[in-house]
């Protein structure tokens, strides 16, 4: 014999769906990471330049970049923008050491 319920308790929708979001995959995860320590690194990168038009610009020519690109989904295009970001961010920093910008 076989029971019947008369009700079944329903799984309410998580927080996230409500708002038309799916939750995060752990490889989306880890690459929002990273990609938010190469935020990080740029900016404490930047607060040491003593022009203020200068640190404004690089700031913003980040900030421009990671807008560009916020809504990539594909794994290997998000690896392939944090590789690039932090090459093009290491060649920046050391261009303003060699010209004296920045200690």
């Amino acid at each position: 014999m076989m029971r019947s319920y008369a009700t079944v308790a329903a799984k309410a929708p998580s927080r996230l769906r409500t708002r038309g979001k799916t939750p995060l995959g752990l490889d989306h995860f880890i690459q929002r990471q990273r990609a938010l320590a190469l935020w990080r690194d740029i900016l404490r990168g930047t607060a040491g330049i003593p022009d203020t038009v200068t640190r404004s610009d690089m700031r913003d020519f980040a900030r421009r970049e990671f807008l560009q690109h916020r809504d990539v989904t594909d794994l290997g295009h998000i690896r392939y923008l944090i590789s690039y970001g932090k090459t093009q961010f290491d060649s920046m920093k050391s261009s303003l050491i060699n010209s004296g910008v920045l200690t």
